[in-house]
């Protein structure tokens, strides 16, 4: 396989926030519960004046701008912004590629949830690998999901740090700085119907009485069920996913393979506090080995990309280090992807 590397990143946020005592007053959870148990200070949400593929499009352009590039140079674009866009049955990667002026590109719209960018990457390499035409691939999208949340609808709370935003990463191949190494999937099918949105589609259209009956929100359908399988299976496949990365990321410069305890930061999609706790006590690693996002929120792919940001600025993320994106999509999907930041040793 040939070298990728992230030559840049951008993000984009609304204005609109929601903090932990507007939460708490929304779901009539104490406010305690949403800073401590789901880790949430304040979070972005949807406006709905900015559209989801607007957002990606103002994200793209800053990634464009600080990868230093003419968007000529893009050959592809995969697109993440979420399903809940402007329109339905729309190509939304080809929006992106004629608004940032990548004329020459083709795009696909890619959707894994929560694990979308990572699923991306992986799609990203196989593409570089496989096309000699192919140079510069830009991956950017969208999220508003947060329009799909019942405040009130307690089964849901995991799903109450839900936010907006979006991201955007620039890969080339063969770029000598933070490449992509190894990259591993899992899915669990049998819970791909217990959290939905009830009134969405062939099934049931959302009519005025279904969204006034609360059927165009998240339901999770079988609560016990879900909540017993994600806690059997959850972290045991994101270690999977992180063991798998490692063992696809080849050899290090002395000849030996990657291994946990190569990793020196870990880049999770914002999930509640004791599971990203327990995510680093189970990699040994410590809390400024990674980031929490507790003041922006929970924004569905884009946190892999956002964490990046984050963890730069903060100065967690070094040149050297070895990072572990990790992500999870409802459905379920998991991914883990091994980021070799700086340049190639």
């Amino acid at each position: 396989m040939r070298k990728m590397g992230i030559v840049s990143t951008g993000t984009w946020f609304p204005e609109t926030t929601m903090t932990a005592e507007e939460l708490a007053s929304a779901s009539g959870l104490p406010e305690w519960v949403v800073r401590e148990k789901l880790g949430i200070e304040r979070k972005y949400v949807a406006d709905p004046n900015v559209h989801p593929n607007d957002m990606a499009v103002n994200a793209a352009r800053k990634a464009i701008d600080n990868a230093g590039i003419d968007p000529m140079d893009i050959d592809v674009v995969l697109c993440t912004t979420e399903e809940w866009r402007e329109y339905l049955l729309w190509t939304t990667a080809v929006d992106i590629a004629e608004r940032v002026g990548a004329k020459r590109a083709w795009g696909v719209d890619v959707h894994a949830r929560c694990v979308t960018t990572i699923a991306a990457m992986k799609l990203a390499h196989g593409l570089l690998s496989e096309d000699e035409s192919i140079n510069t691939v830009l991956i950017a999208g969208g999220y508003a999901i947060s329009h799909f949340i019942d405040y009130a609808d307690l089964d849901t709370s995991f799903l109450f740090n839900i936010g907006a935003g979006a991201g955007a990463m620039i890969l080339k191949r063969d770029h000598p700085e933070n490449q992509v190494l190894g990259n591993h999937m899992i899915c669990d099918g049998s819970m791909s119907r217990h959290v939905i949105v009830p009134s969405s589609g062939t099934v049931q259209h959302p009519t005025d009485q279904a969204v006034a009956d609360g059927g165009f929100k998240f339901r999770l359908v079988e609560p016990e069920a879900m909540k017993a399988r994600l806690g059997e299976v959850s972290i045991p496949n994101w270690l999977t996913c992180a063991d798998e990365a490692l063992r696809k990321s080849g050899l290090k410069s002395d000849g030996t393979p990657y291994t946990r305890d190569d990793i020196d930061f870990l880049n999770m999609s914002l999930i509640k506090p004791s599971g990203h706790n327990e995510m680093l006590s189970q990699l040994g690693l410590n809390e400024e080995q990674s980031v929490y996002i507790s003041d922006t929120g929970h924004i569905g792919e884009q946190d892999g990309i956002i964490n990046i940001e984050v963890g730069l600025e903060q100065g967690r993320l070094k040149a050297g280090d070895t990072m572990l994106m990790l992500g999870a999509g409802i459905g379920y999907v998991w991914g883990g992807a091994i980021v070799q930041w700086g340049p190639a040793q």
